[in-house]
């Protein structure tokens, strides 16, 4: 081995070191479950656009809840391909139903994927997440667990299969105030398109305003996004993105460096066998 080759080979072991030993960014200390105003579930309204909140994450500056990236889009309701479908930009404020002040969008895979030039036809249609910044005097009042089930306990990484649980809450105002249509469970009908989504099958199915829901799988480990509401092939099935996938491409094409907030309130597992 050379002395280049060497010197090469010793700085990748420091630069892994380094990497391992960075310290984890702690957690903000959340609102009790019972009293937060801010927390998965909670609607959404980007430039009037209606959809739901989906999972909470962190950094070591700031607190996000995410939504759809399709929220913020500025083309028709059959523009879903993330890498040709037009966005508003980073910046625009987002209001938080239970947020003292309007969020910010922060982060919005459609724009990223552009900025990048991506090709790959699965993450061009199915990476719909996007991050709203929220205002530091409403991170007091944020709760990150799901409502009603509890969770997310952790990421999914494994995808689904046929006929795996999954659990959702979605809050449209499409619903006039029924919270009881609002907790969603169902089933998966698998991973597909390059392990980028799960179409899914739930009672009730998510409907317009449901948009950006959360989706836990049946160990109550964050599984995706809600992306469409399907008509043809599979009526009333909706596809869900996938948050590992997702999440991934954030950190890793970005210089964002987000952390999942899992839940403070217990899982409560499927409900049907």
């Amino acid at each position: 081995m050379t002395s280049r080759s060497r010197a090469a080979t010793l700085a990748a072991v420091l630069t892994a070191a380094l990497i391992a030993a960075a310290p984890a960014v702690a957690a903000p200390s959340w609102a009790p479950a019972s009293s937060a105003t801010v927390h998965p579930g909670v609607m959404t309204y980007t430039n009037g656009a209606q959809c739901t909140a989906n999972f909470v994450l962190y950094d070591a500056s700031s607190v996000y809840i995410g939504q759809a990236a399709h929220c913020s889009g500025t083309g028709a309701a059959t523009a879903t391909n993330g890498c040709t479908s037009g966005s508003l930009p980073i910046g625009t404020p987002v209001q938080v139903s239970g947020a003292s002040r309007p969020g910010t969008l922060a982060y919005n895979s459609w724009l990223t994927m552009q900025q990048l030039g991506e090709t790959d036809p699965n993450t061009c249609q199915y990476n719909d997440l996007a991050l709203v910044r929220l205002d530091p005097a409403d991170v007091s009042a944020t709760n990150p667990s799901i409502p009603f089930w509890g969770g997310p306990t952790g990421i999914n990484t494994t995808g689904t299969q046929t006929g795996d649980n999954v659990l959702s809450y979605g809050n449209s105002s499409l619903r006039a105030g029924i919270t009881a249509l609002s907790p969603k469970e169902g089933v998966s009908l698998g991973t597909d398109s390059g392990g980028w989504n799960h179409s899914v099958y739930t009672v009730t199915p998510g409907i317009p305003g449901d948009s950006g829901s959360a989706f836990l799988d049946g160990q109550g480990k964050a599984l995706g996004v809600l992306s469409t509401v399907a008509i043809a092939p599979l009526p009333a099935s909706n596809g869900v993105g996938d948050f590992s996938h997702e999440l991934n491409y954030l950190n890793q094409k970005t210089s964002f460096a987000v952390t999942l907030a899992t839940g403070t309130e217990p899982f409560r597992g499927p409900l049907l066998p």
